[in-house]
């Protein structure tokens, strides 16, 4: 009766996220111009990893961002979670995110909220909020394990 789907050995594929926005053509446009994604007339904006298919919403309202989650102490490390709502988590390589960063600021002049750092128990982390023309919030976070001194 417990037993799951993925006992069986059935993989999933690839996520990929579905996006209501209000201006399908502008969104594209970001997309493409700014995150350096691939777009085609089906909606879809792709990149590395980083998959969306971009839909036009019936009604403005009904493009509702993620608010920011509540704060939970239950965590494995002191973190209790994050300042703003997350809408996309993208896993960045430590090593990759400066530039990455560069090329998206020389194309959207600035981020949503400046990089953010910190700790994880033995993680030290930086994110960046990009947000789109709908305001959400596309994280772009680097981690990497704090190399302990002796």
């Amino acid at each position: 009766m417990d037993e799951q789907l993925g006992d069986k050995g059935v993989k999933l594929g690839t996520t990929i996220q579905v996006r209501l926005v209000t201006d399908l053509k502008k969104s594209q446009l970001f997309y493409r111009d700014v995150l350096g994604c691939k777009i085609d007339d089906w909606g879809h904006a792709e990149r590395d990893g980083m998959v969306f298919i971009l839909q036009q919403a019936a009604n403005a309202e009904d493009v509702r961002p993620n608010a920011p989650s509540q704060k939970r102490s239950d965590y494995p490390t002191e973190w209790e979670g994050p300042e703003y709502g997350w809408d996309t988590f993208v896993h960045v390589d430590w090593n990759d995110f400066d530039s990455i960063m560069e090329e998206i600021q020389s194309k959207l002049g600035s981020v949503a909220i400046e990089v953010l750092t910190g700790s994880h128990g033995n993680w030290e982390f930086m994110n960046a909020y990009i947000q789109d023309p709908d305001k959400y919030n596309i994280v772009l976070g680097a981690m990497r394990q704090v190399k302990i001194q002796i």
